[in-house]
């Protein structure tokens, strides 16, 4: 009788951790049929995206200069990661949307409340700052990297390299868009408060510029041009954050309605 109890309740504990693993696995799956259909749909014009990513460099090339592939597959296989590339930044959504129903039923109503506007706004931020870099920096850039290039030296970049290149750009102002969403996020979690991040602004813009000194050519307009978005967006998320209230400073559990029902069924029954 023993062992059986004891099998049972080893059982009612595994359950619930199982049913997780089984949904994380119906998530994942979903994300990743969501990429693949979206990469099918894509993969006809792997080509003509290639050509659209590469039109900034294209156009400061010198006069009868070209992108050139060194090796013997980079003609089909750069457009084919540019094209894996796409699909999964136009899934983006549709995986938020697979993680948030997944971290859903945990969250209390104050922080779903909180956590909707900041995953839709992450997203938003992440393709704006890839829309900067493609239409601001990317000109900057590669205006700079190609008229810089020594007498006699024609410039042809290889296409599989030059992929890698904007990848890297495309994520770093992807990630530094974030800033307002990552403001929020500590100041609601009681890391810091909007008070104090505004008495250590001078830090963050020196901050700032020494960011955009990593990641744009070493030139005063192309350090601004980063610098100074990444610093009004510091400021927004400071804005924004005074309106949040701490995660610990209110009764989180109250929003609880599961806790709720309980209590209520205490107080009616006290001597249960």
């Amino acid at each position: 009788m023993d062992n059986s109890n004891l099998d049972n309740s080893n059982n009612d504990k595994e359950q619930p951790l199982v049913a997780h693993l089984i949904e994380l696995r119906d998530r994942l799956l979903r994300a990743l049929l969501a990429i693949t259909v979206v990469f099918v749909g894509l993969f006809y014009f792997a080509n003509d995206i290639y050509t659209f990513v590469a039109t900034p460099l294209q156009k400061f090339l010198p006069d009868g200069a070209t992108m050139i592939a060194t090796e013997v597959a980079s003609p089909f296989f750069t457009p084919f990661k540019m094209t894996l590339f796409a699909s999964v930044l136009l899934a983006i959504p549709f995986l938020l949307y697979q993680f948030w129903a997944f971290i859903a039923p945990a969250l209390y109503k104050n922080e779903k409340r909180i956590a909707i506007p900041l995953l839709i706004s992450s997203v938003l931020l992440f393709y704006l700052g890839m829309t900067f870099a493609y239409y601001v920096v990317f000109p900057l850039v590669f205006g700079f990297f190609t008229s810089v290039a020594p007498e006699g030296v024609t410039v042809m970049t290889d296409m599989s390299h030059y992929l890698d290149f904007v990848i890297k750009l495309f994520f770093a102002f992807g990630f530094a868009f974030e800033i307002p969403v990552a403001t929020v996020m500590l100041i609601w979690a009681g890391t810091v408060t909007p008070d104090s991040l505004a008495k250590k602004r001078p830090y963050v813009l020196v901050s700032c510029f020494v960011v955009g000194m990593l990641l744009t050519p070493p030139d005063v307009i192309s350090q601004a041009l980063l610098a100074v978005p990444m610093w009004l967006l510091f400021e927004v998320g400071v804005f924004m954050g005074r309106f949040i209230s701490p995660r610990n400073g209110g009764n989180d559990d109250i929003d609880d309605p599961n806790e709720n029902d309980h209590i209520d069924s205490e107080k009616a029954n006290p001597s249960h």
